[in-house]
């Protein structure tokens, strides 16, 4: 199997094709044996190996994620498909935690493709989800990490950044409204007893109208580059409380507030959030590096946060009408919380206010 080929079973991965995927960052190493040691395959395939070597030294166990030919053509449609290998592969700073890759492989011909990781258990590293919330200050830890990948990148474009001119600036396209559509009134359904009445009260066809007018409004202002997928679930912890971010694939151009707010709201229990929410953007902007007449003002970011419930609400009823992407706890946590907010913050209040 060549170098550029990716394994269509776990168990094929020879060590020839191994000693070259880690040959840049571990040039003198060569795998003798490669062996699974678990599978994890959801909406993607993924595995983590056991490598040991005849010479040199290198990593004890990689991460491995490729596409499930099941949930293909949904990325592809919402165009995700190419999005965290092509970032990996650009070579280009992200000055937040993440997982360290030693090779990324695009195959645009069979629709595919491959990221060789490291296995983030080898530094400590706690994956999260909403079952297991975050504490205030690993949220701050997190929103300071997004502050410092923000300002890296504020106001970037295809000239002043070639290496990433294939970003897809965030719009609300018909892909993404498709799928939320078809799938929020089962989600609906399933949240009937759990969720709020005013909730409750919207139609499938009113939260996608909303969603996509929030996400419309991502592409107003300094934009920024974005994990664009940065809920609780796409999160680790590190032993010094440092948080970091995983699964890359929705990366986007856009506002900050998105993946602030996704973040915030989805990490924190309700009663945290109602708690320290306001102190918690301003940590975030005062974490900003940008030029000043740039930075948001305080009463701007909040008014933005304000309007980012609309966007985890969606998404997270979406996924409750799933079947499979999710374990249904998780689902539910999330769409309770983003719930939660989209009342009390009176989002759709806040999303008037944005467009006057």
């Amino acid at each position: 199997m060549r170098p550029s080929r990716i394994p269509r079973d776990w168990d094929k991965v020879t060590p020839q094709w191994m000693t070259a995927a880690i040959a840049t960052r571990h040039p003198g190493a060569v795998v003798d044996e490669v062996r699974v040691i678990l599978r994890d395959d959801g909406t993607n395939r993924r595995a983590r190996l056991g490598l040991t070597y005849s010479q040199g030294s290198g990593p004890e166990t990689v991460f491995m994620k490729a596409h499930d030919p099941a949930h293909r053509l949904v990325h592809l449609r919402n165009g995700n498909l190419f999005g965290e290998a092509r970032l990996f592969r650009s070579g280009v700073e992200l000055e937040v935690d993440h997982p360290l890759v030693y090779k990324a492989i695009v195959d645009r011909l069979r629709l595919d493709f491959l990221l060789v990781m490291e296995d983030l258990t080898a530094r400590g590293a706690d994956p999260r989800d909403s079952t297991r919330p975050m504490s205030v200050e690993q949220v701050a830890n997190g929103l300071r990490g997004l502050a410092r990948l923000h300002s890296r990148y504020w106001g970037f474009t295809a000239r002043t950044q070639p290496a990433l001119r294939w970003v897809k600036t965030w719009k609300p396209t018909e892909g993404w409204q498709v799928g939320l559509k078809r799938r929020i009134p089962i989600g609906l359904e399933r949240g009937a007893e759990s969720l709020p009445a005013e909730i409750m009260r919207l139609s499938a066809d009113e939260l996608v109208g909303i969603w996509a007018r929030y996400v419309g409004s991502l592409s107003q202002g300094a934009m920024t580059l974005l994990h664009g997928d940065a809920h609780i679930g796409n999160t680790y912890v590190l032993p010094d409380d440092d948080v970091g971010f995983l699964d890359w694939q929705v990366v986007r151009r856009g506002d900050w507030s998105q993946d602030v707010g996704y973040f915030l709201i989805g990490s924190l229990t309700e009663e945290d959030r109602r708690s320290s929410e306001a102190e918690l953007i301003e940590e975030y902007r005062r974490a900003l590096q940008v030029p000043i007449d740039q930075l948001p003002s305080s009463e701007a970011a909040w008014l933005r946060y304000r309007t980012t419930p609309a966007y985890g609400l969606a998404i997270w009823l979406s996924t409750m009408g799933t079947d499979g992407w999710q374990r249904p706890e998780v689902s539910l946590a999330l769409a309770q919380r983003y719930a939660a907010a989209f009342v009390e913050l009176e989002t759709m209040g806040a999303l008037e206010s944005l467009s006057t």
